[in-house]
């Protein structure tokens, strides 16, 4: 088994189980092919599959602001990451996967009352 390289894990009070992992990173380069890489590893195990994988910069670099012609690190997050919160004042051209850093708390609160739901 393969532990991921993250900084954050989210998971439910209730039963302890893992939601979603971050990784949080200042720039991107290497970073975002190394976290579609450990959103594919946790695909992969029974036990890891629904584990959300989410991606936290200030990109500030510009790569995921624009999302046609996307660069290669926003088309990485668009289709290997379950998605990408950005910290920044620049103006960023949103998807379902690429959103600004303040929908990311009440997206994980809509992933946990998802999991409860389920559950009952």
């Amino acid at each position: 088994m393969h532990l991921p390289d993250v900084d954050i894990i989210v998971f439910d009070p209730t039963d302890s189980s893992v939601l979603a992992v971050l990784s949080v990173k200042v720039t991107l380069r290497e970073r975002i092919a190394q976290t579609g890489y450990w959103k594919l590893k946790l695909l992969a195990g029974p036990v890891t599959k629904n584990i959300k994988v989410f991606f936290v910069t200030p990109d500030e670099d510009g790569t995921l602001s624009i999302k046609t012609p996307a660069k290669k690190g926003r088309a990485i997050v668009e289709v290997d990451t379950d998605g990408s919160y950005v910290m920044s004042e620049s103006s960023i051209e949103e998807s379902e996967r690429v959103k600004t850093f303040d929908k990311l708390i009440e997206d994980l609160k809509t992933l946990l009352d998802l999991k409860l739901k389920s559950n009952s």
